[in-house]
C-alpha cells in the first residue's frame, strides 16, 4: 500500500506540472490549454506506473513495452493539434510542447521527481524566452500588395525600392492608348498604412492603383 500511495503521488505531482505548462499555453491563447498538457502529463504518468508495476508478476516481461506506446499515441493526438491554413502552419510548436508534456509525466511516473520538475521549468522557460520582442526569435511577416503603373523607362526599379523587394511575383503586361501597363503583385516586410500608399501615389504619377491585400 506505501507503494500504490507513492505512486499515486507521482500522478498527483504529474497533474501539478502539467497544470503549470498548461498554464503558461492558456496565457497565450493557444490551441491546447491547461486541460490538454494537465491530462497528457497526468495519463503518461499513469501509464508508466502502470507499465513499470502492473505487469511485475509475469516472467521475462518488459517494462518499456507499454511505455513506449505513449510516444507514438502523443503523436496522433499532436497531428490533430497541427493544421495547414492560409499557406502557413499553426499549431506546430503547441504539438511539441504537448509531447514533450508527456515525457515530464513519463519522468514523474517512473520516479525521476528531480528530472520532471527541471524539465517543467525549461519548458515554461523556453516558451517565454521565445516570446520575448527580440528580433532574433521573430519570424519575418511579408504582406501582399497588387500595383498598377504604367512603365516607360526605370518605373519598375522605382517600384521595387519603394517596397523593398527584388522582383514581382506575378506580372501582367498590357499596352493601351499607346501606354505600356504594368499590372503586379508583389511581397514586402514593411507593413505600409493607407496613408502612406496614398502618398507614395501623390509622389509617383504614373502609380494608378495600389491595393493592400491583407488576410481575411
Amino acid at each position: 500500500m506505501p507503494e500504490e500511495l507513492w505512486n499515486l503521488l507521482s500522478i498527483l505531482l504529474a497533474v501539478v506540472l502539467g497544470f503549470a505548462i498548461g498554464y503558461e499555453r492558456k496565457l497565450r491563447y493557444k490551441e491546447a490549454g491547461i486541460r490538454t498538457h494537465t491530462i497528457v502529463c497526468a495519463g503518461s504518468a499513469l501509464i508508466m506506473v502502470v507499465s513499470k508495476y502492473g505487469f511485475a508478476d509475469i516472467q521475462e516481461y518488459d517494462a518499456s513495452r507499454v511505455a513506449a506506446q505513449i510516444v507514438s499515441g502523443i503523436g496522433f493526438l499532436g497531428a490533430g493539434i497541427i493544421i495547414y491554413r492560409k499557406h502557413e502552419i499553426h499549431g506546430l510548436t503547441t504539438a511539441a510542447g504537448v509531447w514533450a508534456t508527456s515525457g515530464v509525466g513519463m519522468a514523474a511516473g517512473a520516479g525521476l521527481y528531480l528530472v520532471a520538475f527541471g524539465a517543467t521549468v525549461i519548458l515554461i522557460g523556453v516558451q517565454c524566452l521565445f516570446h520575448i520582442r527580440c528580433r532574433i526569435f521573430q519570424t519575418k511577416k511579408f504582406f501582399q500588395v497588387n500595383i498598377c503603373f504604367v512603365s516607360a523607362d526605370a518605373e519598375s526599379d522605382i517600384i521595387k525600392s519603394l517596397f523593398q523587394t527584388d522582383r514581382f511575383n506575378r506580372l501582367v503586361i498590357e499596352h493601351a492608348n499607346g501606354e505600356t501597363v504594368y499590372h503586379a503583385t508583389l511581397n514586402t516586410d514593411k507593413e505600409f498604412s493607407s496613408q502612406r500608399l496614398r502618398e507614395i501615389m501623390a509622389e509617383h504619377p504614373f502609380i494608378r492603383s495600389i491595393e493592400r491585400v491583407d488576410e481575411s
